[in-house]
């Protein structure tokens, strides 16, 4: 067929060409769902899978997160017969990009059609059990991830399968380590699997023994007016009543006297170590692949509407001929790359073609002798598995060496879901710069051959040697209209040598910074015949290293000058300047010297490392990694506080409801009457005077109803909103913008797609004013709210001018985004009488409420906030949810109809705001024998646009700026600036995090210049109890300071003296790879900083059947709260906990709820549902008398509610003591208690790369007499690695030249991943206290944000291990002069390392003009 010159008009895409007629193509999808056949015969064409899955079917379990399969939690199992294998294949995906039309003749499974509450999958119980889910929103992804493996390998999985199977997944909560441990559980090669054996007749009780929760002592008093219960908490699922099976065979009946060693069972696989018990997992009771879909035959499909088409070719011809006919389309394999243009910058790929079902272009073949002939639309995972077996059977070191290394750049080139859905014609084509790859192509001289048609529909064919493919920014040299059909890798050559390198900000699933394919061509005497040094990151395109492959070549490698004269002239390759697009030159240009270097080493060793010069240039560690084995996790579970409910490990309430997707969320509510959907317009400038909107266009898209704008708000100052009366934000713009990603206006549409369509067409004009954006710009340029916050005690100055020692620095405190996994997002029902009810992902309904009502004019009354459960807040939903549930109610009274807002990943990262930025300026003294005498400290918070929380946040950063140590003299001042960036909000910790890292920050520079261990300075320094000692802010130091017990603990039982000699022997052994050890401290108050803030309340309804209904006013975010609850009010109640239920929290049964925040949840809710209880209790003491002890509580209640005696009750609490207020000389104590711990990490730092791993923390914290153990072990967990986030690889940037932030999802933001966590992660509470003093509800402590801030030990222990190296480099006295900055990110290593590399790699400003491409807010 001959290619039509015409391009196809949107308005006739519909209209299948001419061309094409002959091609029977159907327009209907057909699939399986969880086992049910599904017939689509009116695809959406713009719609991923996800949408169909969640719109359609209806199943929300499955969970959209970023719109980039970058998180996971979209994922979902694609189970297809494949007909090349002979087998059905089960492969995770993420639905969030693939096209609906990838499924087709396929069987889609979701997280609901593998299990329920009722019956879950071994996977889902096994999470659910092993306290893996908290917030639970990223949940179903990792489950189907998991579930796909298994699938895939019938059950037999190792942890390494299982640790790859899960790197395309994030958790924001958990701190993964539970969830590892679950998975671990199907491993063959666990610690847990097949650890013991026994009889299943010898297995009687409990798999705890002794420590069964029956057996337990009560760890307090009891209540004397309570009932006791003499079950366990769990009711009937309590261990003693499960009957173990082993082979399916039950107890009863496998019982006998002669030991049969096919009945034994693995007593580790049938119980969590709580003592939880377990079903086995067995393949033949999973989802039975359709039959249907073992014979089904693939059609050609089109399909679409007006605004996109979709093609889908099941032959290489077909596909010609689509092509041909329409030259300007779309080829789509894995949709990743297509997706992130669609979403994030609104592609229009009006004609797109789906091309992973051609069996044709899916082949492969390996040629004896030559190399390996791969089909273009073989998917990465399926090449990696080649690469694999192949260096396998080649030899990794000999003929597989190509296959080796790309294999190693596979594993590491994305998750494994993008890698089962991309291709390696996919990568190639889109010819990204920083793909991982194309160097490996180009180096091995790859050959490309290409298909088309010539005008006569002839199929012409074509071969292009990747050594020149790419021509420029995503250009290469594939001629137009022609597809790629086949990849030819050649095998590796006798005296050839090649090795791929990557450096990125996190080592799985993570964008390369630079990435490389060195191979080099050696004759037998080690000279240099011919080489390819291909890099990524270092130009627009993948680029060869002209220069240095031109004067290396006939050198010997064993001449000494030769890494000289490559590291020179690759400095003359590679010339990037100091503001070049991405920044990071520096560390650019070092990579390409470290790789070479590597690379270098490696053919040192490889060629003859027995030569004479070879054994003087060799390093025996230049070529080693990171120590990255699978993380293991230990908990301290005994516990000496158990009552007959609280103070057991019971799991998370909603555990099962989330991995089983039955956990409904905001955005899971179904769709509404009349719905519209939201979308905002957004500024464009970080500063600038609005001088026209014009949103006519936007208004004539089809399905728009309305626009809303400040003109339809009741008056001016309803368009104001913020605690203080000055700083105050808008909810939408004013005349003038501050910050890129102000609300100028929003339009609404009764479809999602066509609202953000509009939205792009409203047309705003600027006048661009002056604009700042980092706090340093700030504090030069003056910009500061007016406020301050300051606490003196003593006298500092003279402090300085008597102490022996002096010092003053700068310390700098980056920005961090919260990334919960569930969006901003709300649904507003209009009712009757100008009732409103909200239904939001927020963590404070009442302020919630109260804007929605200021913004619509009505009274508060007349509003009603509804929140079932969010997926994850961390204190960005404290308040800045409130700017989007306001828009809403807005629309909702204009329109009369519901509304629905959901941001996506980007929008949410741009508008929400993030931790405070801060700088801090410091002077401080020491005595003579290193106690601190004085401080006087300036810590500069940028809050963004408006004020927000930032005077809370700089509240607590002063209050805890000297952290867990006493300086008799000390000034402590906050200060708010002003810039124009998102208004910076509440975060967990809420400046607790800032202030203490001045305190370590501080104390390690002061022991690195004295030369002394920064741990002999604390030591002298931390505060004492009951000696006399008062806090900064006049706080009694007293009975609840604990932290020398915490830290003498910790240490004895992490052996903290062998972890240092064991660093000190092991550096002394490694040139390139070093070890570091750092210890750190924490103490945090727990209360609102504001006192009103510190009160409760509570709603508790008896049922006259014996059930129980709690209400309060926390949320549940995730960390447990409404377990919490229901256990205080089961325990005060004496009923087990299956008796007590909470549905949801509510202002219409609450009212004036404080925000859940500041640690404080159930200490406050807590006490308010126990004063509730007590009141009941006291009613019902009468009825207790009169029944005696034998009556059940079922039969009390109902001779109570015959009695006619109120089985309802209010409850209240307000915290005593507290009452801070600046100025007071004499002032109240600033918090109830404090919740304190000591962490201790070993890292290992690739001090050429700037790579780590954290190999060992132990973590100790004092938290009180828990109220669940196993939860706050999760917090304590899930906050360590957020804080590791923090202050290593989280780093927000923002572009310079406009304002806008840059690091706006997945891609380019980095949270940890499940690699990241420790190797050896112990986790303990603080034990022989009593707890008597706290006045707490059980006398338990508070612990969502203590634990984040020990998250800084690791990047304390990377900057001891650099340290090592410098001292090794020249430099006496180690890190001493280096800047104490957050975070501590590889390029910031890297730089610090003070080698020759990197000193060669330097780039500095020719004027002070160039600036760097992106800035640090």
């Amino acid at each position: 067929m001959a290619p039509s010159a015409t391009i196809i008009e949107t308005e006739s895409i519909t209209v299948l060409h001419d061309d094409l007629s002959h091609i029977r193509f159907a327009s209907t999808l057909q699939f399986y769902l969880n086992g049910e056949l599904q017939t689509v015969r009116d695809p959406d064409p713009e719609g991923t899978l996800l949408d169909y899955i969640r719109s359609e079917a209806g199943l929300t379990g499955t969970k959209l997160g970023c719109s980039e399969g970058g998180c996971g939690a979209c994922t979902i199992t694609v189970a297809h017969y494949d007909e090349i294998k002979n087998k059905i294949t089960y492969e995770a995906m993420n639905s969030c990009i693939i096209p609906l039309i990838a499924v087709e003749g396929k069987h889609l499974i979701t997280v609901e059609g593998i299990g329920s509450t009722n019956n879950p999958h071994p996977v889902q119980e096994r999470i659910a059990k092993y306290h893996g889910s908290q917030c639970g929103f990223c949940t179903p992804g990792i489950v189907m991830s998991m579930y796909s493996l298994l699938r895939e390998k019938n059950g037999h999985v190792s942890k390494e399968l299982i640790s790859e199977a899960l790197d395309g997944n994030l958790c924001r909560c958990t701190g993964y380590m539970p969830i590892i441990q679950a998975c671990n559980s199907f491993a063959y090669d666990s610690d847990n699997y097949n650890k013991a054996q026994l009889k299943p007749g010898s297995v009687t009780a409990c798999s705890k023994g002794a420590d069964c929760c029956q057996n337990k002592k009560n760890g307090a008093k009891a209540e004397p007016e309570v009932e006791k219960v003499e079950v366990c908490a769990r009711g009937d699922s309590c261990c003693k009543n499960k009957t173990i099976e082993a082979n399916g065979v039950a107890e009863s009946e496998a019982s006998g006297s002669t030991h049969d060693p096919s009945n034994e069972i693995d007593v580790n696989a049938l119980f969590t170590p709580n003592g939880l018990p377990l079903k086995p997992y067995n393949p033949k009771d999973d989802l039975v692949f359709p039959a249907k879909l073992t014979n089904y035959k693939l059609k050609p499909i089109f399909y679409g509407n007006e605004h996109k088409v979709w093609f889908r070719p099941t032959t290489k011809q077909e596909l010609l001929e689509i092509v041909a006919s329409y030259p300007q389309c779309k080829i789509v394999s894995g949709a990743s790359e297509v997706q992130v243009e669609i979403k994030m910058k609104a592609a229009d790929y009006n004609v797109s073609i789906f091309v992973n079902d051609i069996a044709e272009l899916r082949t492969w073949e390996y040629i004896e002798g030559k190399g390996l002939l791969v089909g273009a639309n073989i998917s990465v995972s399926e090449l990696e598995y080649i690469g694999e077996d192949l260096a396998e059977k080649l030899g990794k070191h000999t003929k597989g060496q190509v296959f080796e290394h790309m294999t190693t750049q596979l594993k590491y080139f994305a998750g494994r879901q993008i890698r089962n859905a991309a291709s390696p014609a996919g990568n190639i084509v889109t010819a990204s710069p920083i793909s991982d790859l194309n160097p490996v192509l180009v180096a091995c001289g790859a050959i490309v051959t290409y298909e088309q048609l010539d005008p006569t529909g002839k199929v012409i064919s074509g071969e292009l040697n990747m050594n020149d493919f790419f021509i420029g920014y995503r250009k290469h040299r594939l001629p137009q209209g022609a597809i790629v059909t086949s990849i030819f890798i050649p095998e590796t050559r006798p005296n050839e040598f090649i090795h791929s390198y990557k450096q990125s900000k996190r080592k799985d699933d993570d964008i390369a910074i630079v990435t490389a394919c060195i191979r080099v061509k050696l004759d037998s005497e080690g000279l240099v015949e011919d080489s390819t040094l291909a890099y990524g990151g270092m130009a627009a395109m993948t680029v060869q290293s002209k220069q240095t492959q031109e004067a290396i070549k006939g050198m010997s490698i064993f001449d000494p000058s030769f890494l000289e004269i490559a590291v020179d002239n690759l400095d003359k390759d590679y010339p990037l300047g100091f503001g070049v697009p991405g920044g990071m030159a520096t560390y650019r240009r070092t990579l390409t010297f470290s790789f070479f270097y590597k690379f270098w080493q490696y053919m040192l060793a490889g060629f003859n490392s027995s030569h004479p010069s070879a054994k003087a240039l060799l390093e025996v560690d230049s070529n080693a990694k990171v120590t990255r084995n699978k993380p293991e996790g230990w908990r301290d579970l005994e516990t000496p506080f158990e009552y007959e409910v609280v103070g057991k490990s019971n799991p998370h309430l909603s555990a099962m409801k989330q991995v089983s997707g039955e956990a409904v969320y905001t955005d899971d509510i179904p769709p509404q009457h009349k719905e519209i959907f939201g979308v905002q317009v957004l500024s464009t400038k970080a500063h600038a005077k609005v001088l026209s909107v014009d949103y006519t266009d936007a208004l004539t898209v089809e399905t728009v109803v309305g626009y809303i704008d400040i003109d339809d708000l009741p008056n001016k100052e309803a368009n104001l909103w913020g605690p203080l009366p000055f700083g105050k934000e808008q909810f939408f713009s004013d005349g003038e913008v501050f910050v890129v990603g102000q609300t100028i206006g929003v339009v609404f549409a009764t479809n999602k797609e066509r609202a953000a369509e509009a939205s792009r067409l409203v047309r705003v004009e600027y006048e661009e004013l002056p604009a700042i954006i980092s706090v340093e710009d700030a504090v030069a340029q003056e910009s500061f709210f007016p406020d301050s916050r300051i606490t003196e005690l003593g006298d500092w100055e003279s402090a300085f001018k008597n102490s022996k020692h002096f010092f003053e620095g700068t310390i700098r405190f980056g920005a961090q985004e919260h990334f919960y996994f569930e969006t901003q997002g709300c649904l507003v029902i209009p009712e009757e009488d100008g009732e409103i009810k909200v239904y939001a992902s927020t963590q404070n309904p009442t302020e919630t409420q109260e804007y929605a009502a200021q913004v619509t004019g009505v009274a508060a009354h007349k509003v009603v906030t509804r929140v079932k459960r969010l997926g994850g807040g961390f204190g960005g939903k404290e308040t800045r949810s409130v700017q989007l549930s306001s828009l809403a109610c807005v629309a909702a009274k204009k329109f009369n109809r519901p509304v629905r807002m959901s941001l996506s990943r980007y929008e949410d990262m741009l508008t929400s705001g993030q931790r405070h930025p801060f700088l801090m300026k410091y002077r401080v003294s020491l005595d003579e024998d290193l106690k601190f005498t004085g401080l006087d400290t300036t810590l500069y918070a940028n809050g963004g646009w408006s004020m927000d929380l930032t005077r809370g946040v700089i509240d607590r950063a002063v209050f805890h700026a000297c952290n867990c140590y006493y300086f008799p003299n000390v000034r402590v001042a906050g200060i708010p600036c002003k810039t124009n960036t998102a208004s910076n909000t509440a975060y967990r910790g809420f400046g607790g995090p800032q202030g203490m890292y001045l305190a370590e920050g501080m104390l390690v520079e002061v022991a690195e210049k004295l030369g002394v261990d920064p741990d002999v300075i604390r030591q002298k320094n931390y505060f004492t109890a009951n000696t006399g000692q008062i806090t900064p802010y006049k706080q009694k130091v007293d009975d609840d300071i604990s932290v020398r017990d915490i830290v003498k603990q910790n240490w004895e039982e992490a052996n903290y003296d062998q972890l240092r000699k064991d660093v000190e022997d092991f550096n002394a052994k490694s040139k390139w790879i070093k070890r570091g050890l750092a210890h750190v401290p924490t103490m945090f108050g727990v209360s609102f900083g504001v006192k009103f803030l510190n009160q409760a309340g509570a709603l508790v309804h008896i049922y006259h059947d014996g059930s129980v209904l709690v209400s309060h006013g926390g949320v549940e975010i995730g960390q447990g709260l409404y377990t919490k609850m229901t256990m205080i009010a089961a325990q005060e109640l004496g009923v087990p906990i299956e008796k007590v239920f909470i549905s949801e929290t509510s202002t219409q049964v609450v009212p004036n709820t404080s925000a859940t925040a500041a640690s404080a949840a159930s200490d406050l809710n807590g006490m308010a549902i126990a004063n509730a209880c007590e009141k009941l209790n006291e009613r019902l003491k009468p009825i207790r008398e009169q029944l005696g002890p034998d009556a059940t509580f079922d039969e009390v209640i109902s001779t109570a509610y015959h009695e006619r005696i109120s089985l309802s009750a209010t409850g209240f609490y307000k915290t005593p003591d507290i009452g801070y207020l600046f100025g007071d000389p004499d002032p109240a104590p600033a918090f109830f208690y404090f919740t304190q711990g000591s962490a201790i990490c070993q890292v290992e730092v690739d001090t050429l790369t700037g790579d780590w791993s954290c190999l060992e923390a132990h973590i100790k914290m004092d938290i009180g007499r828990p109220i669940n153990q196993a939860i706050d072990y999760g917090q304590i967990e899930g906050a360590f690695v957020q804080g590791m986030g923090l202050f290593t690889m989280e780093q927000s940037l923002w572009f310079r030249h406009n304002g806008a932030l840059f690091t706006r999802g997945p891609g380019n933001y980095k949270i940890p991943g499940f690699r990241d966590v420790p190797q050896k992660f112990r986790v303990s509470m603080l034990k022989d206290r009593d707890f008597k003093h706290l006045k707490t509800i059980k006398s338990s402590k508070g612990i969502g944000e203590p634990p984040l801030f020990l998250g800084s030990c690791v990047q304390f222990a990377i900057r001891n291990a650099i340290s090592y190296a410098r001292r090794d480099n020249g430099y006496v006295k180690g890190a001493a002069g280096l800047p104490v900055q957050s975070p501590l990110t590889s390029e910031r290593i890297r730089a610090s390392i003070g080698d020759m590399l990197v000193k060669k790699g330097l780039v500095v400003p020719k004027n002070e003009n160039e600036r760097d491409f992106f800035i640090e807010a």
